[in-house]
């Protein structure tokens, strides 16, 4: 049973990952100096916070499924 909810849980991270919009293409311009906003407090809103906080709750649901079937 815990392994089925493991693995639907573990697909649904990585869908809610690929959703998330890429910050590593902005952390690229570091290099090259050209984006001023970089380490701007920039805040998630709508969307963007509801895929980052439902990625969070998957990842210790992920991270406590997997820690009860270690300990079985």
């Amino acid at each position: 049973m815990l392994e089925t909810i493991l693995l639907v849980v573990s697909v649904l991270i990585i869908a809610i990952v690929l959703l998330q919009s890429n910050k590593a293409s902005d952390a690229g311009q570091i290099i090259t100096g050209g984006n001023e906003t970089l380490f701007q407090n920039m805040k998630e809103r709508g969307v963007e916070l509801f895929i980052s906080r439902l990625t969070l709750i998957l990842g210790l649901i992920f991270f406590g499924i997997s820690l009860a079937l270690f300990l079985m």
